[in-house]
């Protein structure tokens, strides 16, 4: 089972779940215990699976540390938060968390696309 610590403690993730706003992208970034890695991994891929087909989902793409790093990354794109609410509190899915190696810490937050003049797109 893994644990969940907030990268912004003014503003903790299930906080986020509860605005209702979208898109948006699930930045969840997973510190991953020594000897574990293809674990969590193989867990992400069954947890990935559920989510692709629930409601509201876009996509998804894993991303790991290079040089020996314990650390993956998902980006994950949803329609809402309401579509990602729904997803993570259901017991289907409460129920996948428990596959997860003991140890592993998770840092989720959502994010929105931000306009930047002659940069970037909303």
């Amino acid at each position: 089972m893994f644990t969940i610590e907030n990268l912004d403690e003014s503003t903790p993730f299930l906080a986020q779940l509860q605005e209702t706003t979208g898109p948006i992208v699930l930045c969840n970034t997973f510190v991953v215990p020594e000897g574990t890695i293809e674990a969590v991994m193989k867990a992400w891929h069954d947890d990935a699976g559920f989510m692709k087909a629930q409601p509201g989902f876009i996509s998804a793409q894993l991303h790991r540390g290079t040089g020996g790093s314990r650390v993956l990354v998902n980006l994950s794109v949803w329609e809402s938060t309401e579509s990602l609410r729904n997803a993570f509190s259901s017991p289907e899915f409460q129920s996948k968390a428990k596959s997860y190696p003991d140890g592993l810490v998770v840092h989720p937050h959502i994010l929105q696309k931000v306009a930047i003049e002659g940069v970037c797109v909303a």
